[in-house]
């Protein structure tokens, strides 16, 4: 088929641009694609060089034989055998209140005054009583004279002696009951009731205010008064780890508040039944209180297994507590230092702590950490 020349003419063209489009430079082609990637490396920052090493002496771990531990969080708890509720039979409203929530009581202390109408019945009930044996005591006189002269039958004076020994019994069981709403005055009663401490301690509970109404016997009690001379160390412990807990041991106790100051408990109770969320038991170590151990303190208690482990221990100084982690300085074969991170525990004699975990037997660790880590900041 012949082509005209307009169309010669134009097929030309477009065959000679796309020739030039496959023949273009390989710049062209790379234009606009992303760098080459340069892998740098970067220092260890656990890593450490100073001008003179040697002037950091250095120490080996020794090995120390310690029996197996557990360390849980617990707090602290009133001992609820020792925690007494402060109740008051009469109601009424409260007039005065003498002690608040956290004050330190004797036991017949005052802690408030409430004023009922319970005292006007039950002095109502007295006087009528005490109306009613005199009554009694008058026809019983009476009828033991007219038994003596044959007037009246043995079963009329016997009547009247279980009419007075009734009405007796009845004044008895009214001043009772005057005495326990509070008031103790029967001749001249009056309409305030004072609630005193039935025991010695603390008051931990406080549920009444002034002019609040006292609901006698029901809930809630105005006070509740715990003796914090013992308490009681609530702490969840893993079930994986209730082995290493019996009834009976010593464990140490030591406050968040007081970490130098070391409190030994006995564990009383090991709870029989288990969180299922959290998968705990709850275990109760009674402690005697020096004085500092307040109910919700944080704490950390230690107990101690029956087996035997081989741990670490170097000197005090040689570790460092940084970013809430402890570390060592331990030398390496370039004449430099590593920081390596450890889990240190309990101190020893001869200002040596204990390392759990972290480092090797006779591993040598920079004696002084402290003094290097100034150092190797400078």
């Amino acid at each position: 088929m012949k082509r005209t020349g307009l169309e010669t003419l134009v097929l030309g063209y477009l065959l000679g641009s796309t020739l030039a489009g496959c023949g273009g430079s390989s710049s062209d082609q790379n234009r606009g694609a992303p760098p080459p990637l340069k892998v740098e490396r970067a220092e260890d920052p656990n890593v450490f060089q100073v001008a003179h090493p040697d002037q950091f002496p250095l120490t080996a771990a020794v090995a120390h034989v310690a029996a197996s531990q557990l360390n849980v969080t617990g707090t602290v708890n009133p001992d609820i055998s020792r925690t007494v509720p402060v109740i008051s039979l009469a109601s009424g409203r409260v007039v005065e209140i003498a002690a608040r929530l956290g004050d330190s009581v004797r036991k017949g202390q005052l802690l408030l005054r409430v004023q009922s109408a319970d005292i006007s019945s039950a002095f109502s009930d007295y006087q009528k009583a005490v109306a009613d044996e005199q009554l009694a005591h008058t026809q019983l006189e009476r009828a033991q004279l007219l038994y003596d002269k044959g007037a009246i039958s043995l079963k009329d004076l016997q009547v009247a002696q279980d009419a007075e020994a009734k009405a007796a019994v009845d004044v008895k069981t009214a001043t009772e009951k005057l005495r326990l709403l509070g008031n103790d005055n029967l001749d001249q009663p009056s309409g305030l009731v004072e609630i005193r401490a039935p025991v010695s301690g603390v008051i931990t509970d406080q549920q009444v205010t002034n002019a609040a109404g006292v609901a006698g016997l029901t809930s809630p009690n105005p006070f509740t008064i715990s003796d914090l001379s013992y308490v009681w160390i609530l702490c969840d412990v893993y079930e994986n780890d209730l082995s290493g807990v019996r009834v009976g041991e010593t464990a140490e106790i030591r406050l968040n508040a007081y970490p130098d100051r070391v409190f030994a408990g006995v564990i009383s109770n090991v709870g029989p039944i288990l969180d299922p969320n959290i998968r705990t038991a709850k275990v109760r170590i009674e402690v005697r209180n020096p004085g500092v151990m307040r109910p919700g303190m944080f704490v950390t208690a230690t107990f101690h297994g029956q087996t035997e482990q081989v741990h670490m221990a170097v000197p005090a100084t040689a570790i460092l507590h940084l970013h809430d982690r402890d570390w060592v300085y331990v030398p390496t074969n370039d004449k430099r230092f590593r920081r390596l991170a450890v889990t240190a525990g309990q101190m020893l004699p001869g200002n040596l702590q204990e390392i759990v975990s972290g480092i090797a037997p006779a591993q040598q660790v920079v004696t002084n950490a402290l003094e290097f880590q100034n150092t190797a900041e400078q």
